[in-house]
């Protein structure tokens, strides 16, 4: 369609003055021809070898070059999960990486297994497809905030509520990076980019608490920038039987740049970011201080004053009521950021119970065949 189609005829509409064009992303340094493996100051541990696999890290590494940014925190994301593959002793014809599109969904193409780049918010539904006609299959879907939480919303929270025993990593960036720095549903009110450049009116997204929301039944946030705690909350997901939701904060140093720095740098880290652990006291600044729930709000205490940590409140990954108090507390000065397993429970998963049906009718009412199938019912014949 032309894009003047829908002008009226006459008198030419004025349009107001163009607005200043945003400032560009910073160049790129030149290649090294060196493929980095996470983001500056990460230090990755060595891949190891499992007794029961015998494979490593290298087994899960594709032949493709890699495609991302110099100092994306894809990198590191990417070499976090190749590290873990080998101690979770599934076949790598077993594993299946399923994305949709953004920059986090190139994904597949450097994990040496099975794998699908899809369109666009659509991994979920392919995902699903996938895990009802092969559930032994180990599913991972990678997608993005754009990607999942815009026009894959829907698809995103019936997999959750469906219960789908499949793992979802979404790498939060808080933009658009693959379509040039368009702002996306977690960027914060105020954004300047391409797409706002007076700055966003939206309010945004909060991946963890609209989760919870489609009552997912594991929920939890890592960083990019701590491969330790990604990994064992990665570790955490897998084990889970059912549909896994893990937000990571991903650094995009080209359109996005320090966007959660306050959370991953290690100055700034043990002020601004909290680990929850089930059984252990929320704690943060290196113990000298603490949460206290004080009715269903969250309040920091000062454990070097008037405050213990016996008055710190015991985190409990089970209790759903708690995870909602934690996961909103949602970029707030006042209090630390949370990080970790926010909520956990055991519920029956979707392609289990597809297949449980299945055979149940089965058993009732034999295999059946397709003939069958097409002229049972109201059927009838169109004569010449």
């Amino acid at each position: 369609m032309s894009e003047n189609n829908n002008q009226p005829k006459g008198k030419p509409v004025s349009l107001p003055p163009r607005a200043a064009k945003p400032a560009g992303p910073p160049k790129m340094p030149p290649s090294t021809g060196k493929k980095p493996s996470g983001p500056p100051g990460v230090t990755l541990p060595p891949g190891k070898k499992t007794a029961k696999s015998g494979v490593t890290r290298k087994d899960f590494v594709s032949d493709q070059d890699i495609r991302w940014c110099p100092g994306c925190g894809d990198y590191a994301i990417l070499a976090t999960v190749q590290r873990l593959m080998p101690e979770l002793n599934v076949p790598r014809e077993n594993t299946v990486f399923i994305s949709g599109i953004g920059c986090s969904s190139r994904f597949p193409y450097y994990m040496n297994t099975y794998g699908m780049h899809s369109i666009h918010g659509r991994a979920p539904a392919i995902a699903t497809g996938l895990k009802a006609s092969r559930p032994e299959l180990d599913v991972w879907i990678v997608t993005g905030d754009g990607d999942s939480l815009s026009i894959g919303g829907n698809h995103l929270i019936h997999l959750l509520r469906r219960n789908v025993n499949v793992q979802l990593l979404l790498f939060n960036n808080q933009i658009y990076g693959l379509t040039k720095g368009q702002y996306s549903p977690t960027s914060e009110i105020g954004k300047v980019t391409k797409s706002t450049p007076y700055g966003s009116l939206d309010h945004p997204f909060n991946p963890a608490s609209v989760a919870l929301g489609a009552d997912a039944t594991f929920v939890a946030r890592s960083m990019d920038r701590d491969p330790k705690h990604l990994k064992e909350v990665l570790k955490a997901s897998h084990t889970h039987v059912g549909a896994s939701f893990v937000e990571i904060y991903q650094n995009c140093n080209i359109f996005n740049d320090g966007a959660f720095f306050d959370f991953t740098e290690k100055e700034s880290k043990p002020r601004r970011a909290l680990l929850c652990e089930h059984g252990k006291p929320l704690t943060f600044d290196n113990d000298k201080k603490g949460l206290r729930l004080d009715g269903y709000r969250f309040e920091a205490i000062d454990l070097e004053g008037d405050w213990s940590i016996d008055d710190c409140l015991i985190y409990d990954e089970t209790n759903r009521g708690l995870a909602g108090a934690i996961t909103r507390i949602f970029f707030d000065e006042a209090l630390p950021q949370p990080f970790g397993i926010f909520y956990r429970e055991e519920r029956p998963n979707y392609d289990r119970q597809l297949h449980d049906q299945i055979d149940y009718v089965l058993s009732k009412r034999g295999e059946g065949s397709l003939a069958d199938l097409l002229h049972q019912g109201d059927t009838w014949v169109i004569e010449e």
